[in-house]
């Protein structure tokens, strides 16, 4: 008789990449100038979101944007691009020195902005309690500066990493 595990490895891998993906939002969030209070008050909503969508494969992007409460103009964001069944070497990581890197590098918000965690996901997706629909501010003036991938488990789901910066 023989005895063996099955382990769901793409769960593992999904349940990883959000939970490294909302401890980077709050280390962009608190290292650009911004309390982490709201973050911390909604992360169970964003992570029962960010969790499904990434297990259902319907995870596009996460985008931490930021903007003028007064004028309700953009100041700058985030982005975080899923990529699903990449090549990877079965390790699991994540390069939180990079992203401090660029945080340094964009610099830091005024105290008085505020912030949203916005998705984008693909048609079809599960519908989850605490989310609704939106659009993101206009980026007019502002250029995407891509970092690379930041995130990556197993190569099953990895995350590539950007930031808004004015032109």
């Amino acid at each position: 008789m023989s005895t063996f595990v099955i382990v769901n490895t793409y769960t593992h891998s999904a349940t990883y990449i959000a939970d490294k993906m909302l401890l980077s939002l709050k280390e962009i969030i608190r290292e650009s100038g911004l309390s982490p209070e709201k973050l911390a008050s909604e992360w169970s909503i964003l992570q029962r979101g960010i969790s499904a969508w990434l297990a259902s494969r319907h995870l596009e992007s996460v985008h931490l944007e930021v903007f003028d409460p007064s004028t309700d103009r953009f100041v700058g964001r985030w982005d975080f691009d899923l990529y699903y069944g990449t090549a990877g070497d079965g390790a699991m990581w994540v390069n939180t020195e990079d992203i401090k890197y660029h945080i340094r590098k964009a610099g830091t918000w005024p105290s008085l902005c505020d912030y949203r965690i916005v998705t984008t996901t693909a048609k079809g997706r599960p519908d989850v309690s605490g989310w609704s629909g939106t659009t993101l501010r206009a980026t007019d003036g502002y250029v995407r500066q891509s970092i690379g991938t930041t995130i990556d488990a197993n190569g099953h789901i990895s995350a590539g990493t950007a930031y808004w910066r004015k032109i």
